[in-house]
């Protein structure tokens, strides 16, 4: 089991930045492939960003990749994304979670999950 525990959402002005944070704990976080999926209301869930284990690659939607920043620090067990030029359209709910499967897109691919911390972008 690995438990996963987001931070860093809250309000901010349209053209904003926040850094986001997720805290893993249980298995070896390092073991992961680790993404961040979004959820607005009365939409599905969409794939945000994904970092490998080692960090060394990582994946970006078209709609955040000019402006985000994925990242993750093994020996702290924590991953962040830094998101700038924040937009009505970033309005969601952000979710991390922890992939042991190949492929980072789709949601079914992962296999532990956080409880979400809410973005709310103000025009």
């Amino acid at each position: 089991q690995v438990q996963l525990v987001e931070s860093g959402g809250g309000l901010v002005q349209a053209g904003g930045s926040l850094r986001l944070s997720c805290a893993a704990s249980g298995r070896t976080f390092s073991n992961y492939l680790m993404g961040w999926f979004r959820q607005a209301p009365g939409k599905e869930r969409e794939f945000v960003a994904a970092i490998s284990w080692s960090g060394g690659r990582t994946y970006y939607a078209e709609s955040v990749k000019d402006r985000s920043a994925i990242s993750r620090d093994n020996a702290q067990n924590t991953m962040y994304l830094q998101m700038n030029s924040l937009n009505a359209e970033d309005t969601a709910v952000y979710y991390c979670a922890a992939s042991l499967r190949g492929g980072y897109y789709h949601a079914n691919l992962y296999d532990y999950w956080g409880q979400g911390t809410q973005v709310t972008v103000s025009s």
